[in-house]
């Protein structure tokens, strides 16, 4: 039993050590987009940001939502772009390094300079609803190295409502100022667990800067607020808070001199 171990702990120390570090992307085209929106691996090297303005990009990129973004010129919110790129090595990255060589990108293509500060804004405070969280905690592992993201949302005609697996809270958070609300989310629920969930409703022209399909033929769906209370037992409050933002300080459309 003691070898077996020690058998399998080699074969990790291997695969740890054959992992390169994803601090760049090998080669990268970058043109401007056209309809829909997503960042994902396609294949386990193969990365593609699709129909991104630079500010949807800077917040994907840094963890912000793009209300906690100010600075720069206007295209950088109005002009789309398509990133295709290719990642290093024989192992997919994982999310953390997708957004390391995301950063790398923006810094190398757009020229991105910027600086942080700390301001109060408007924000959705996650927190648990009245009769506790309905989050069902997960089996799976939750150090896997590579491997897709454990949430993530990809407009689509027919909605939102794709599965988490092994998804912290704060995860969902941060995936619902990034992608869908208008406004940071902050939260505030001390839930610290990984959890396996599903959370089905039918968008308003508010959420996805307006991408989102509106009326997908499910008229069952709830709106996001009564989705997130009934589903996950938790709430979305209206509030006010500090929040980190990035101001940026110079930035250039890509292929620009």
């Amino acid at each position: 039993m003691r070898v077996w171990r020690l058998g399998l702990l080699a074969v990790a120390a291997a695969a740890l050590a054959q992992r390169p570090a994803f601090e760049a992307f090998e080669v990268a085209t970058v043109k401007p987009g056209a309809t829909g929106r997503y960042i994902r691996m396609v294949t386990a090297h193969e990365f593609t940001a699709h129909n991104h303005a630079v500010k949807t990009l800077i917040a994907a990129a840094y963890n912000l939502s793009p209300k906690a973004i100010s600075g720069g010129p206007a295209w950088v919110d109005s002009d789309r772009w398509e990133i295709l790129a290719k990642a290093p090595g024989d192992v997919r990255p994982n999310l953390d390094e997708q957004m390391a060589m995301l950063r790398n990108l923006l810094a190398e293509r757009f020229q991105l300079r910027f600086h942080r500060a700390r301001k109060e804004l408007s924000i959705y405070a996650l927190t648990i609803a009245k009769g506790g969280p309905k989050l069902k905690e997960s089996a799976a592992a939750s150090d896997a190295p590579e491997g897709p993201p454990p949430l993530i949302f990809v407009l689509s005609p027919k909605g939102i409502s794709p599965p988490a697996h092994s998804a912290t809270v704060g995860e969902l958070a941060s995936v619902m100022q990034r992608a869908a609300l208008d406004r940071p989310v902050v939260d505030q629920t001390r839930l610290t667990g990984r959890y396996d969930f599903t959370l089905e409703w039918t968008p308003d022209e508010t959420q996805f800067d307006g991408l989102a399909p509106t009326d997908n033929g499910d008229a069952a769906k709830p709106g996001l607020f009564t989705a997130i209370q009934q589903q996950l037992g938790l709430r979305l409050e209206a509030t006010r808070g500090p929040v980190d933002v990035l101001v940026i300080d110079g930035v250039r459309r890509a292929g620009e001199n």
